[in-house]
């Protein structure tokens, strides 16, 4: 009777850590993407909230029932994507990662120009009083 052989593997560095590849596959009525120009972010104690918004029509001067004067401007919401706590950090790495990468090829982003802001401070706080 020939005796058993055993092998042993041997001690050597462990592998390294293959990167991810993500392949990402879509519903053929998702593949366009849905165009979104405002973001509104609310959280409970187990998940972040991104409502993903579009203009619905121009801001206009509003008044509420109480009487206080305001800006009313309508959005419709076009996506809701919820996150764990634990994904909102790589999140926000990847999209600045991927703003870097974007100014590098492009240019420097640049709020347009011309457009005096939606909510202007008061005088008396622009003025420091």
């Amino acid at each position: 009777m020939k005796p058993e052989r055993r092998y042993r593997a041997g001690v050597s560095d462990p592998p390294a850590k293959p990167r991810m590849v993500f392949e990402t596959h879509a519903e053929p009525g998702q593949e366009a993407g849905r165009y979104a120009n405002a973001l509104a972010i609310w959280h409970t104690g187990h998940e972040f909230t991104f409502d993903f918004l579009v203009s619905s029509e121009p801001p206009q001067p509003a008044r509420t029932e109480e009487g206080e004067d305001v800006i009313r401007a309508p959005h419709r919401l076009v996506a809701r994507i919820r996150v764990p706590p634990t994904a909102v950090f790589d999140m926000i790495r990847t999209i600045n990662q991927n703003l870097t990468l974007y100014e590098q090829r492009f240019g420097q982003i640049r709020p347009p120009g011309g457009q005096p802001p939606l909510y202007p401070p008061d005088e008396e706080a622009a003025s420091g009083q």
